[in-house]
């Protein structure tokens, strides 16, 4: 703001107008990951109890062996497009034109994490694991489910950036915006591979 734009606000009783701590699209991301991390807390929290108070070994006996090996793979390949995305943000911030092919891995990485998850899930079931067979496969399913649910989410956002970034209509504010979302998906993610596969 220019000091005759102060001067004048001054005179004429009115505030100086207030710079934004950040863009209003960042803000209300932020607003909505802190309630995500407090859905997927409970979950847990519910998860843990119940591992806990089981008697006898967990999981059960009878279910399926969870992909460890694979899924610690694709926790990898989640964790990459993480970082794709990094790297986007900082080609963006120079030539957004040549942040296309970072965005695009990073979308691309994320495509292929849930592809993975899916061949998973069907070979789980195929091998009995459900959500009727018990709280394990119960659990298992709610709550790497509803990551899988962000994931697609957090792909759509992708997407849209993008589209925009390709007609250079990819505000540095909407950027932001998906990257708290997305580094939010990636960013769980580790989390419940230990606390759910280990």
């Amino acid at each position: 703001m220019t000091q005759a734009v102060m001067d004048l606000d001054r005179r004429s009783g009115i505030s100086p107008r207030r710079v934004p701590v950040a863009p209003n699209a960042v803000i209300g991301m932020l607003i909505f990951v802190v309630a995500e991390v407090m859905f997927f807390a409970a979950l847990m929290s519910a998860f843990t109890i119940t591992k806990i108070s089981t008697l006898g070994p967990w999981p059960p006996p009878g279910q399926p062996r969870l992909p460890i090996e694979a899924t610690a793979v694709n926790t990898g390949v989640l964790l990459a497009s993480g970082i794709a995305l990094f790297f986007a943000r900082r080609q963006h911030a120079l030539v957004p034109r040549k942040a296309l092919r970072l965005l695009g891995a990073s979308a691309l990485l994320g495509a292929t994490f849930v592809t993975v998850q899916g061949y998973e899930w069907v070979q789980l079931v195929r091998e009995g694991l459900t959500l009727r067979s018990g709280p394990h496969g119960g659990f298992f399913y709610l709550i790497v489910g509803a990551h899988a649910l962000h994931v697609l989410a957090g792909l759509m956002v992708l997407g849209l950036a993008l589209r925009k970034l390709q007609r250079d209509e990819l505000s540095p504010g909407y950027f932001a915006a998906t990257r708290v979302f997305w580094y939010f998906v990636v960013l769980l993610w580790p989390i419940v591979y230990f606390r759910v596969y280990l």
